[in-house]
């Protein structure tokens, strides 16, 4: 009995089938076989292994199966982060009131709600992985985002759209999630950092692709169509994951939905509440610089509709390089003064007064804003001791974190209809460029809670 426990504690290799115990016979069948046939029963005996049950083998660290997830996983940020990272694009269409009536605030709770709803889900989808149900993640996630855009095809309100947008697009995006982050570490253990860093490239890539789609189709086939017309580009590059992604090890433990402990740990918790922070200001320029060159005049329509695949462009080296230099530093010491850079950067727009000062601006925020995506898994993972609960940390981690995304764009949209011609910009961008300096501060004060101030030390 205790060395069957013992193997139900190990990994189980889905690759190699490590977890199936061979087959035996009762005793009473085992002796009247030796009997009956004593040459095939010797040799079966000897065939029979005699110590511990092998374990799961160690990740590849490369090879062609390993980068196939990472291009599968590529593909799956691609449709979830990629997606959400369009909204400013969307963000700027509803405020025209083409499809509806609805005051800036109101319109971002549909982005809000689709970021909230992707990082909650994640929570939940954790233990579904854990169980080895990968497959039924990625088609579950994949339909719902598809549904969701036709669904979204045919909302002429405020609310139809915050159910296909916000919701069905967001659950179904948190499904797609996990399985980009929680497949990597079991394929690769040196450069983690930068095979995370590049499948999350994709968001990037979503985030140049889909709002020039989106804009170039509005005016040939209408926003119904233009909107499916996405839904079934989603459809496709979904079947790269699909067909091509491989869960090799079945976690030993379904992770829990939630951690007691890591409200009792202080450094997690710290820098759960100071990304929390950060993703306030985050939100705001994701969600509002589109819609600032518009309505003030900076940019015509076609420009302002353009500076959402340059923000993601920029911010392709913000999700690879600082990823890659972290493993190198340390996570503490790439994200601090990412954090404060783009505060900077947002603070800038206040004295912004051409189309060239904002271009600049929307540039740089999407090179260090990329930052705040690609880094904070990373964090969590450093900042937790016990291992064995790092997927559940990471989980909780994003769904309090999902508080600032709700905070971020809201709150931006109220403080810019506070004047009489809901031009406030002033507060929205102080509001913007305050949380990422306050959650810079933060960090270096955590920084030097867990490795000192020297600061040449990797944290």
């Amino acid at each position: 009995m205790a060395t069957q426990q013992q193997y139900d504690l190990e990994p189980k290799d889905l690759e190699n089938n490590s977890d199936k115990a061979p087959e035996s016979l009762d005793q009473a069948d085992e002796e009247k076989y030796e009997r009956d046939q004593p040459n095939e029963a010797a040799a079966q005996a000897e065939a029979q292994p005699t110590g511990p049950a092998p374990g799961p083998s160690p990740p590849p660290n490369g090879g062609s199966q390993a980068w196939l997830q990472v291009l599968g996983s590529w593909c799956l940020f691609f449709n979830t982060w990629g997606l959400l990272n369009t909204f400013g694009v969307y963000q700027t269409y509803y405020e025209s009131g083409a499809r509806f009536t609805a005051s800036s605030s109101d319109i971002s709770w549909i982005g809000s709600v689709q970021a909230l709803s992707l990082l909650l889900i994640g929570t939940v989808a954790g233990p579904i992985f854990d169980r080895g149900h990968f497959r039924y993640l990625l088609v579950g996630g994949g339909f719902l985002v598809v549904f969701g855009h036709m669904m979204l095809s045919l909302s002429t309100t405020l609310w139809q759209a915050v159910l296909a947008q916000g919701f069905c697009v967001g659950i179904g995006a948190g499904a797609l999630f996990v399985p980009a982050v929680a497949i990597m570490p079991t394929y690769f253990t040196t450069n983690l950092g930068l095979a995370i860093g590049i499948a999350a490239s994709g968001s990037s890539m979503g985030g140049i692709i889909y709002p020039i789609m989106f804009y170039k189709l509005i005016p040939e086939v209408g926003f119904p169509w233009a909107v499916r017309i996405l839904g079934f580009t989603v459809l496709a590059t979904l079947m790269v994951p699909i067909f091509c992604m491989k869960m090799r090890v079945k976690p030993a433990k379904v992770r829990k939905l939630f951690d007691p402990s890591a409200f009792t740990d202080g450094p997690y918790i710290w820098c759960v509440i100071t990304c929390t922070v950060g993703y306030i200001g985050l939100y705001v320029g994701i969600f509002y610089l589109s819609f600032f060159g518009q309505s003030t005049g900076l940019t015509g329509d076609s420009l302002s509709f353009y500076l959402v695949p340059i923000l993601n462009a920029a911010s392709v080296l913000g999700r690879t390089v600082p990823n890659w230099i972290s493993d190198k530093i340390g996570p503490l010491n790439v994200i601090t003064p990412g954090a404060l850079l783009m505060g900077v950067i947002l603070l800038c727009n206040l004295g912004v007064k051409s189309s060239g000062g904002l271009i600049a601006t929307v540039f740089l925020f999407g090179l260090f804003s990329g930052i705040f995506i690609a880094l904070p898994p990373v964090l969590f993972v450093q900042l937790t001791k016990n291992k064995a609960v790092v997927g559940t940390r990471i989980g909780m981690g994003f769904a309090i974190m999902g508080c600032g995304v709700l905070i971020g764009g809201p709150a931006a949209g109220a403080i810019l209809q506070r004047s009489p011609n809901h031009q406030d910009w002033t507060g929205v961008w102080l509001l913007g460029g305050i949380t990422p300096l306050a959650a810079a501060v933060s960090f270096v004060l955590l920084r030097g809670s867990v490795a000192g101030f020297k600061p040449m030390v990797k944290a």
